[in-house]
C-alpha cells in the first residue's frame, strides 16, 4: 500500500512494503512514552486554547505538502474539472432522491426544491472557488477553515467532511444496486440480503455495493488522469441518457399530474430542499483537485461554476419530466425513472435509464473516491490524523493509503445502512460545512492579523454574530412555529442590518489576488442564511446522529489529534526559526564585515 517509507534508527528512510510501525501513526513527541502522553493530557487545556486561536497561513498549507514525500501530478485543466464536476454531482441524488422527496414531501413542486438547493449550492461554489484559487492544495475546505478559523474548527469540519464522503459514497453504492437490479429485470431490493436479527434500517445487506466500491478504489489509486478519462467517457454517455430521459419522458407527459402542484405546501418544499441538497454535493471534491490543476486561477472558476450551472438545469428538467410522466403519489422511491417509463408503456426504456443511472453513479463514486482521499491526505499532513495516511505513491502520484482507508469505511456503511438514514445525515454535514466556508470567506476578506485594528475586528465579530444568530433564529422559528410569521419580521431585518453594517462600517483587510467571489459580503451572508435555514428543515433524529458523531470527533481530538497537531506545529515553528538563524549565519559567514570582499561590495 505504501508509497513512502518509515524512518529507521539512523534517521534514513527504509522501504517497508505493506508493513507499518507505530511511528507511521503516532510519531509525535507526546506519544513516545507513557509519561510523555500523561504530561500531554495534563496540558490539554493550554494546548486546546493554542489550537483554537492559532490560524494557519496560506504558505503553510503549501509547505506541508512535503510530508507526503512525493508530489501529486499536475495533469488537470478546466475541461477535466467540468466533467469531474458533472460526474461528481449527477448520481443518486437525482435518480433516487427525486422520487422519494416528490412522493413524501414536495409533490411536483420538487422542482422548486431543486432550485432552492441549487441556488444555495451555487453560492457555496463561489465561496469555494475563491479559496481554491488562492490556496490550491488538496485539503479543500479543511485547508480553507484552518487558515481562517483555526485548527480546532477545521478539525471538527474535517471530521464531518469525511463523514459526508463516507455516507455519500455508501448511499450512491446502495442506489447502484437498486438500478442494477432494475437493469436485470428484478425488483430494486432483490439483490440485497435481509437479516432478521438486525434493526430494520440496518438489516438489508448489500454485497453488490461493496463490490462496486472495491472496483472504484482500484481505478482511483491507479492515476488521477486515468480517473479523469474514465469519468469523461462515462459522463458523456450519462449526459446522452439524461437528454433521452427528458425528450422521451416529455412525450408521455400528462399535465393533469401537475394539477396538485404543491400538496405539502411551502414547508414540504423546504423539507425536500434540505434533503435534496445531497444531490448537489460533489463539487467540493473538485476543489480538492486544485493541487493537481495546471492553471488554478483559470481552470477552477470555469470548472466549478460551469459544472454547477449545467447540473442545476439538468436537475430541474429531470424533476419536471418525472412528475409530468407519473402522479407523485405512485412514484417508486427506489428506481423512479425506470418505473415511470414502464408505467407509461415504454418498458424497454427502463433499461436505458437504468444503464445511464449506473454510469452516473459510478462516476459519482469515482470522483468522490478521488476527492475524499485528498481531503484525508491533507488532514494527515497536519498530523490531526495519522501521517501514514498522507503518503503519496511515487509511481502513481496518488494517495493510495488514504484512498483505501476511506473506501473501506464506505464499504462497511454501504453494506448495512438504508438510503433515507444516509441522505438526511449527509445533508446536515454538508450544510454545516458550506456554512462554515461562507463564514471563513467573510473572515478572510475582513480580518488579517496585524493589519485589522481591534476596533474593526470587534465590529466584524459583532456583524458575524448578528448574521449567524439571526439565521439560526429564522431556522428555529420555521421549525417550531408552523403557522407563525411575526418572528420572521424580527430575524430577517437583523440579518439584513448585520450584513449592511459589515459592508458599510468594516473595511476590507484583504482583496483576492487572482479571483474573487462577487458581491461580498452579501453573497456569503446569503449562503450562511440559506444553509442554516435548510438545516432547520431536517428531522430531529438526524441531528441526534450528527451530535453523536461530533461528540466522537471531540473525544478523538482531545485524546490524540490535538496533541499530535500541537507537537507537529511546534516542531515546524522551531525548524523555521533554526532555518532563519542558519540563513543569517551563512549570510554573515559568506561576506564578513570588514573583509576585502565586503569592502569590494562598497
Amino acid at each position: 500500500m505504501g508509497g513512502g517509507g518509515a524512518a529507521d534508527s539512523s534517521g534514513g528512510i527504509r522501504k517497508r512494503g505493506c508493513f507499518c510501525s507505530k511511528n507511521d501513526f503516532l510519531p509525535e513527541e507526546s506519544f513516545q512514552s507513557l509519561d510523555n502522553y500523561i504530561q500531554a493530557l495534563k496540558e490539554t487545556p493550554t494546548r486546546l486554547v493554542d489550537r483554537i486561536f492559532t490560524r494557519s497561513l496560506d504558505s503553510t498549507e503549501h509547505e506541508v505538502k512535503i510530508r507526503s514525500q512525493h508530489e501529486m501530478k499536475k495533469t488537470l485543466n478546466w475541461w477535466d474539472l467540468i466533467w469531474f464536476g458533472i460526474g461528481a454531482v449527477i448520481g443518486a441524488g437525482i435518480f433516487v432522491l427525486t422520487g422519494l422527496e416528490a412522493r413524501d414531501h414536495a409533490g411536483p413542486a420538487v422542482v422548486l426544491s431543486f432550485v432552492i438547493s441549487g441556488v444555495s449550492a451555487m453560492l457555496s461554489v463561489f465561496c469555494y472557488t475563491e479559496f481554491a484559487v488562492e490556496i490550491p492544495v488538496a485539503g479543500g475546505s479543511f485547508s480553507y477553515l484552518r487558515v481562517e478559523l483555526g485548527d480546532f474548527m477545521a478539525f471538527i469540519a474535517a471530521g464531518n467532511i469525511l463523514l459526508e464522503y463516507v455516507i455519500g459514497g455508501a448511499a450512491v453504492a446502495r442506489s447502484w444496486t437498486s438500478y442494477f437490479a432494475t437493469l436485470c429485470n428484478r425488483s430494486p431490493e432483490s439483490f440485497r440480503i435481509h437479516v432478521d436479527g438486525l434493526a430494520e434500517d440496518y438489516s438489508h445487506l448489500d454485497p453488490i455495493a461493496v463490490a462496486i466500491i472495491t472496483l472504484v478504489c482500484i481505478i482511483a489509486v491507479k492515476s488521477t488522469k486515468g480517473s479523469s478519462l474514465f469519468n469523461y467517457i462515462a459522463s458523456v454517455v450519462h449526459v446522452v441518457v439524461i437528454l433521452f430521459i427528458i425528450i422521451a419522458g416529455l412525450t408521455k407527459a400528462d399535465t393533469k399530474n401537475y394539477t396538485d402542484f404543491a400538496p405539502y405546501g411551502a414547508r414540504g418544499i423546504f423539507t425536500a430542499s434540505a434533503v435534496l441538497f445531497f444531490a448537489y454535493i460533489g463539487f467540493d471534491a473538485v476543489s480538492t483537485m486544485a493541487e493537481e490543476t495546471k492553471n488554478p486561477a483559470r481552470d477552477i472558476p470555469i470548472g466549478l461554476v460551469g459544472s454547477m450551472a449545467i447540473t442545476t438545469v439538468a436537475y430541474c428538467l429531470l424533476a419536471i419530466t418525472l412528475c409530468l410522466m407519473q402522479s407523485y403519489k405512485t412514484i417508486d422511491v427506489d428506481a423512479p425513472f425506470s418505473v415511470a417509463f414502464e408505467a407509461a408503456g415504454m418498458g424497454w426504456a427502463k433499461y436505458i435509464v437504468a444503464a445511464g443511472a449506473l454510469k452516473g453513479m459510478t462516476t459519482v463514486l469515482l470522483v468522490s473516491a478521488v476527492g475524499q482521499a485528498r481531503y484525508l491526505t491533507h488532514i494527515a499532513r497536519t498530523h490531526m490524523m495519522p501521517p501514514w495516511l498522507a503518503l503519496v505513491n511515487a509511481e502513481t502520484g496518488t494517495p493510495v493509503n488514504a484512498t483505501i482507508a476511506m473506501l473501506a469505511a464506505t464499504a462497511v456503511i454501504g453494506f448495512f445502512t438504508k438510503l433515507d438514514i444516509l441522505s438526511n445525515l449527509l445533508s446536515i454535514s454538508t450544510l454545516f460545512i458550506f456554512m462554515l466556508v461562507a463564514v471563513a470567506l467573510l473572515v478572510r476578506r475582513y480580518y488579517v492579523s496585524g493589519v485589522t485594528t481591534d476596533d474593526d475586528r470587534n465590529k466584524l465579530i459583532g456583524c458575524l454574530v448578528g448574521i449567524i444568530g439571526s439565521s439560526v433564529g429564522t431556522a428555529l422559528y420555521w421549525a417550531l412555529s408552523p403557522d407563525g410569521w411575526i418572528g420572521f419580521c424580527i430575524t430577517v431585518p437583523i440579518w439584513f442590518l448585520s450584513t449592511a453594517a459589515l459592508r458599510v462600517f468594516v473595511p476590507h483587510a484583504r482583496e483576492p489576488k487572482l479571483w474573487g467571489a462577487p458581491l461580498v459580503p452579501w453573497l456569503p451572508s446569503v449562503s450562511i442564511a440559506i444553509n442554516i435555514f435548510l438545516l432547520g428543515s431536517i428531522d430531529g433524529a438526524s441531528f441526534i446522529r450528527f451530535g453523536i458523531w461530533t461528540g466522537c470527533l471531540l473525544v478523538y481530538y482531545l485524546l490524540f489529534g490535538l496533541h499530535a497537531a500541537y507537537d507537529t506545529a511546534k516542531a515546524s515553528d522551531l525548524e523555521s526559526i533554526r532555518s532563519m538563524e542558519a540563513s543569517k549565519v551563512e549570510e554573515g559567514a559568506a561576506v564578513p564585515t570588514g573583509s576585502p570582499a565586503s569592502a569590494a561590495l562598497h
